[in-house]
């Protein structure tokens, strides 16, 4: 009998996590967003404000482009596409590191390609340090 008024009073399940659309990291349920979690699409503000620009999708495609100029199971760095972007852009390949990154985990969402690290696939919000890239 008491686990009957213990079930009662719990809560539902909480729905499923998500991915921003900007930068790609997981955004987990708050309570907070209860009423409107559909219409969540960004983990901050900054999100928000940055959005999905050109160079972002410019950035997406050179990782496609350059996985798909490579053998199956082959893998690239992040920094081949910032290369090609920032070079076609005339500007420092290294300002596109972070955004190149958020482009993986976007490509990553979509069910494109994978991150590696040391030959293992890992979560691509959590993931620190060196990354690869590879077709799924």
């Amino acid at each position: 009998m008491a686990d009957s008024a213990y079930t009662s009073t719990m809560s539902p399940s909480k729905p499923a996590n998500k991915a921003c659309v900007a930068c790609g990291r997981t955004i987990e349920w708050r309570k907070k967003w209860e009423r409107d979690w559909e219409s969540v699409k960004y983990c901050s503000q900054r999100c928000r404000r940055a959005g999905v620009k050109d160079v972002d999708q410019e950035l997406e495609q050179a990782i496609l482009n350059s996985l798909v100029a490579r053998h199956a199971g082959a893998t690239i760095c992040p920094s081949e596409a910032a290369r090609q972007v920032g070079d076609a852009r005339q500007v420092d390949w290294r300002t596109l590191m972070e955004q190149t990154r958020q482009a993986a985990r976007r490509l990553v969402v979509a069910g494109m390609i994978e991150i590696t690290q040391k030959g293992r696939v890992v979560d691509p919000s959590t993931a620190k340090g060196p990354i690869r890239l590879r077709r799924r």
